[in-house]
């Protein structure tokens, strides 16, 4: 009896019932990667968006076995998509919403696992980096950012000296970011961060 009960389950969530609903198809992936790039990229890793968050999972290692064994895209897109509107913590819920999150799931969908796209190039302009790697988890309304899982900058308002010292070293879920950027990188989106927090 139980083991129906476990199919049950397992199909209804690979279905969406009840679960978050389906997915509506293909989505607009130029807007995913858009908004992932603005939402997500902070806390997951996911080589097309050129990300390297280690808040949450690793979205390239969490979907490649699966697409190895010919997994749908269709089914990995409504995954993507439950796990934004019921996402765990620390993930807030509907971080994306609508047609975004459709969007999202979809660009997600597309690229993880498939190490076929190239990180994006941020190069060393402080605000560039910040989106990339840190408008998922923190509020800074010069970058349209309003992450809640890491302090808001524009309350904080931290001086250049704080900032650039906690993007190397990290600290509770936020990782160090020494060695992931270089140190022209960290002191850019330091000096960018203490330029405009709370402005």
């Amino acid at each position: 009896m139980r083991k129906p009960l476990l199919l049950l389950g397992v199909t209804l969530l690979l279905a969406g019932c009840g679960t978050g609903g389906r997915s509506s198809g293909a989505g607009d992936q130029t807007n995913g990667q858009k908004q992932f790039q603005a939402k997500c990229a902070g806390c997951h890793t996911l080589n097309a968006a050129g990300s390297q968050g280690t808040v949450g999972p690793n979205l390239d290692d969490a979907f490649r076995a699966d697409k190895q064994q010919g997994f749908k895209e269709s089914t990995i897109r409504d995954v993507v998509l439950v796990q934004i509107r019921q996402p765990s913590a620390p993930m807030p819920a509907n971080l994306v919403k609508g047609q975004d999150a459709q969007d999202v799931a979809a660009f997600v969908a597309s690229v993880a696992g498939s190490g076929t796209a190239a990180p994006a190039n941020v190069g060393n302009d402080g605000k560039a980096i910040f989106q990339a790697n840190c408008s998922s988890c923190h509020t800074l309304k010069a970058a349209d950012a309003s992450g809640t899982i890491g302090p808001s900058l524009d309350q904080l308002k931290p001086a250049e000296s704080v900032v650039q010292h906690q993007v190397e070293v990290g600290g509770g879920v936020m990782p160090a970011f020494k060695g992931k950027l270089t140190d022209t990188q960290i002191s850019a989106v330091a000096k960018y961060v203490a330029d405009n927090a709370g402005k």
